[in-house]
């Protein structure tokens, strides 16, 4: 079932049964915006998810990735027939998911990714756009996040809610960095979560892909993360 988390936005139950439990998430600031439609076959199905809360597939203006992974682009299948706007996701992945770009062979991910997109590549007949860092999109900024993927990049809404992706999981509670096997480059990861903890402004709700968002003081649980690392 769809959970409120704040005016405007929800919490979308998608994907499968955890591990491959994916948040997605909309939001309605005047302008609707579906964040990561998840896996390719959800369960809650998407359409289910939105029906719930009363929209549907054709209500969607715009569609934001957070990066190029089949749990989180997958969905984008299901909005076939019904969605013809703009997709946006960080230029990097953009490239990484429509083949422009080569990950490494012998790279435990860039060999998953070299595969991955054999079945599902980002689809051509969508108009999918590349996000650079600190790109304003309505009421989103994008800020430019590697590690996970060369173009992770979290989008923070004005009313302060932050959509981390995969920069970061939930557990127990608190904040923590994805472990390394899904991941490019720990380090990378790493750096990222204590730059954006930095130069974010403040924002209330963590809203990631994996895991239980926190509804209240998510930048501070971003920085106690980062102390962490």
């Amino acid at each position: 079932m769809p959970t409120k988390l704040a005016e405007g936005v929800w919490l979308l139950d998608i994907g499968l049964v955890p591990p491959f439990a994916t948040n997605g998430y909309l939001v309605d600031d005047g302008t609707v915006t579906l964040i990561d439609p998840g896996l390719p076959w959800n369960r809650p199905s998407l359409g289910s998810e939105l029906a719930d809360i009363g929209y549907e597939v054709g209500d969607i203006d715009r569609v934001f990735l957070t990066h190029y992974d089949i749990d989180h682009t997958g969905g984008l299948r299901a909005l076939d027939g019904a969605f013809d706007g703009p997709v946006y996701i960080g230029a990097d992945d953009l490239a990484l998911g429509s083949g422009e770009s080569e990950p490494k062979l012998l790279h435990h991910k860039g060999l998953f990714h070299r595969a991955a997109r054999l079945i599902y590549p980002l689809p051509d007949h969508m108009d999918i756009r590349g996000v650079e860092d600190g790109d304003e999109i309505g009421q989103f900024t994008a800020y430019h996040t590697p590690g996970h993927n060369p173009g992770h990049t979290v989008f923070v809404h004005d009313s302060g809610v932050a959509f981390l992706g995969d920069l970061t999981w939930e557990d127990d509670g608190r904040l923590t960095p994805p472990f390394w096997l899904d991941s490019y480059d720990m380090r990378e990861l790493t750096e990222s979560i204590r730059d954006l903890s930095e130069r974010v402004p403040p924002f209330e709700v963590a809203a990631m892909g994996h895991g239980t968002p926190l509804v209240r003081d998510g930048r501070r649980a971003l920085l106690e993360c980062a102390a962490r690392l």
